[in-house]
């Protein structure tokens, strides 16, 4: 059990039986009235993403999640397997659990994975990945200066928007959290 000032991003909430993640939070301390937390939660199992305000001091429980570090090894058409970087044991996840890391994971590639009580709850990758892009068309010689987009295919089959300088077998940096272009990577 925490109270409500405890709140953190990250910490896993258990709420009328179901696993809450907090996303943001903001302890606000009005004129009038008393104090309060307004936060954002997101569904560990569904995704769903609401706004909850807790009262300041109020107990709110908190689930036991354990994070392993684990390395993404293949898919095998139905599942993802994993292994434990710790005791090598491999563990398969399904596509609902892995969720959109997906389109981010490339093979030997390491991750967090969270268990709540012996059971696999989702994938945690950290904030931006590497990627080479594989196909994206031609950029044309009087839009290098505009600053425009287009559309690009990179490693994993995502689909994402970069610049127009931008040429095949380039590597680019982008964030797992929204998908979007960070910056050419050069090695």
């Amino acid at each position: 059990m925490a109270t409500s000032n405890d709140l953190k991003n990250g910490l896993v909430l258990n709420i009328d039986g179901q696993l809450w993640t907090v996303i943001e939070f903001q302890h606000v301390k009005p004129g009038k009235g008393p104090a309060f937390v307004r936060s954002k939660l997101k569904n560990v199992l569904s995704g769903k993403v609401v706004d909850k305000t807790f009262n300041a001091g109020v107990k709110v429980e908190t689930a036991n999640v354990d994070k392993r570090n684990m390395q993404y090894l293949y898919n095998d058409g139905s599942s993802y397997v994993f292994m434990d970087t710790d005791n090598y044991d491999q563990v398969e996840l399904s596509e609902t659990i892995v969720g959109d890391a997906v389109n981010y994971m490339l093979e030997n590639q390491s991750a967090v994975v969270a268990m709540y009580e012996g059971n696999p709850i989702y994938v945690e990758l950290p904030p931006s990945v590497v990627l080479l892009v594989t196909y994206t068309e031609p950029g044309l010689q009087g839009d290098r200066s505009s600053g425009g987009t287009k559309p690009a295919t990179v490693e994993t089959g995502l689909q994402i928007q970069v610049p127009l300088f931008l040429e095949n077998n380039t590597k680019v940096k982008i964030d797992t959290r929204t998908g979007e272009y960070l910056g050419r990577v050069t090695d």
